[in-house]
């Protein structure tokens, strides 16, 4: 199967277009009215670094390759636009495993609303996924950056941490999943093979008046001392107040981890962190969608503590892409 043919069966495969797009998938360039502002992400995806394809199907690759990168767009608290895929192509990938990999895309496209304008495809030594993504806002003062953390605001996390950790861990070394029930292990390794992006939960945050939020790519520590840095102060989280994912002590302890290390260190929760006004933290929650809990506060100063329940604390650590 050649390029052309290959390009005819995805776009075959796509959602409808969004009411911003006028021109999309099959001709030289995208044409897009977006009116308001705009938000812009590009995230890029290597077999070998950032998934393994004995670990993931073509379908839960493509669908993580979307969904990490349109949570970048839940941290700016934006609607989401239009997404815009480059796909290296190996060798011993057939059609199938393509059309699966696209397959995986779609389903993310059509579940958050997100349309896929355009993209390419070519050859590569490994699969590799370049993703773009578009989001959107009435003004530009509705998009949430890193940078405006205030001393007194409280520090609020969605969801719960270290799943995709703990889902990594089965993932690499199956006996761990001995003592644990089949459904907690489903949802562990589902955690870091198909996470969701906290789309609406970054909305509701931003028009509750958060003033900084970043998404927990690679982990909490690290993203907290980058939103931290960013806002010129510091952060304190409390380690008993964090949420931790069901199956995560089992999994820890059967692999000989600390729990906190490993829900804090972990990363690819893409779990939503805001620092907001304390009184309008029921007014960011949203129903039906996670839970938001408060975990710490901003301080006056810089770095991060995460104090443990004895009075310790521990250090801050979080994923590099380059190391």
């Amino acid at each position: 199967m050649g390029e052309f043919e290959l390009l005819e069966k995805v776009r075959e495969r796509l959602p409808p277009v969004g009411p911003r797009v006028r021109l999309g998938s099959g001709d030289d360039a995208a044409v897009t009215v977006p009116g308001g502002a705009t938000a812009t992400s590009i995230d890029a995806l290597v077999e070998g670094i950032h998934f393994r394809r004995d670990k993931a199907t073509p379908t839960q690759i493509g669908r993580k390759a979307l969904a990490t990168a349109l949570s970048d767009l839940a941290a700016m608290g934006a609607e989401a636009g239009e997404a815009y895929v480059a796909v290296g192509i190996p060798a011993d990938l057939d059609e199938d495993g393509c059309l699966e990999l696209i397959d995986g895309i779609a389903g993310i496209a059509a579940e958050t609303g997100t349309t896929l304008a355009g993209g390419d495809v070519t050859r590569a030594p490994v699969l590799t996924l370049a993703v773009t993504v578009v989001g959107h806002a009435a003004t530009a003062e509705q998009l949430i950056g890193r940078g405006g953390a205030r001393p007194g605001d409280a520090l609020a996390l969605t969801g719960a941490l270290g799943g995709a950790a703990a889902g990594l861990l089965l993932l690499e070394r199956p006996e761990l999943a001995a003592a644990l029930p089949e459904e907690t292990v489903t949802q562990l390794r589902r955690r870091q093979l198909d996470p969701t992006p906290r789309l609406a939960a970054g909305q509701a945050l931003a028009a509750a008046g958060a003033r900084a939020m970043i998404d927990l790519s690679d982990g909490l520590g690290g993203d907290a001392t980058h939103l931290a840095e960013s806002s010129g102060v510091g952060i304190r989280v409390e380690a008993a107040a964090l949420p931790l994912a069901p199956g995560l002590a089992e999994v820890a302890a059967a692999a000989g981890r600390d729990p906190l290390e490993l829900a804090t260190s972990g990363g690819e929760d893409y779990e939503l962190l805001a620092a907001l006004p304390r009184e309008r933290l029921t007014a960011a929650a949203v129903v039906g969608g996670p839970k938001l809990t408060q975990v710490g506060e901003v301080l006056d100063g810089a770095g991060v503590e995460i104090r443990l329940p004895d009075g310790g604390t521990l250090a801050p650590a979080g994923f590099d892409q380059l190391d």
